[in-house]
């Protein structure tokens, strides 16, 4: 009499899936920082609008003057209220030939936004101005502005930028901020403590991706 077949044991599959995760986790935990370290007397280069201005605070309280501070390299300020991509393009081609940094942080796009421009211009701007920094070997942090709307997030663009330049991209900081008015010095702009926080999270966004 043929004897009924056993029941094949799911166990080694389930271990080998345990395993396979692990290995997973531990890779990831395991990957390179993405952006070359700036030695102590390099330079980053905040490039922007209003936010990176420090409308609402004294010129110490910007968050560029915070990030200095923190991260003990030199910071330039190169914000200027009002500014659209437009206009920012041919600014930071002058920019960067003369200051040189060794990092861009790019926060640009906010006035566009506001202003309700053509947000495929305001890309291409963008792109632009990401490909001026890498043709001069300056690395980029793309940090996202949120769309124009009551509690929004970030615009699709930005995230759109930041994986077609595979970039280190800050993605929900500035909306975060937004959303919250004990950080507002008004609808639009930060007090100290929100340029505070804004410039220590990308101080750990730095240290965490390998540039300080």
């Amino acid at each position: 009499m043929k004897q009924p077949s056993r029941p094949v044991s799911t166990k080694p599959r389930q271990v080998l899936g345990i395993l396979l995760l692990l290995i997973t986790l531990v890779l990831q935990g395991c990957e390179s920082p993405r952006l070359s370290t700036i030695p102590p007397d390099g330079t980053l280069l905040a490039f922007g609008d209003s936010l990176t201005q420090g409308v609402g605070v004294n010129p110490p309280d910007s968050y560029p003057s915070v990030l200095e501070r923190l991260s003990g390299r030199r910071v330039i300020n190169a914000g200027v209220s009002g500014e659209e991509t437009e206009d920012g393009l041919p600014r930071l081609r002058d920019l960067l030939a003369r200051t040189t940094p060794d990092l861009l942080l790019l926060l640009e796009g906010g006035n566009d936004i506001l202003r309700n421009r053509d947000l495929k211009a305001t890309k291409r701007n963008l792109a632009a101005m990401i490909e001026l920094a890498e043709e001069q070997g300056v690395e980029v942090v793309l940090i996202g502005v949120p769309e124009k709307r009551l509690f929004s997030t970030t615009a699709p663009l930005y995230k759109e930028l930041a994986e077609e330049y595979d970039l280190v991209f800050e993605d929900d900081l500035v909306a975060q901020l937004m959303r919250q008015g004990a950080y507002k010095s008004d609808a639009i702009h930060f007090n100290q403590e929100g340029y505070r926080l804004m410039a220590e999270s990308l101080h750990d966004l730095l240290v965490e991706e390998g540039a300080l």
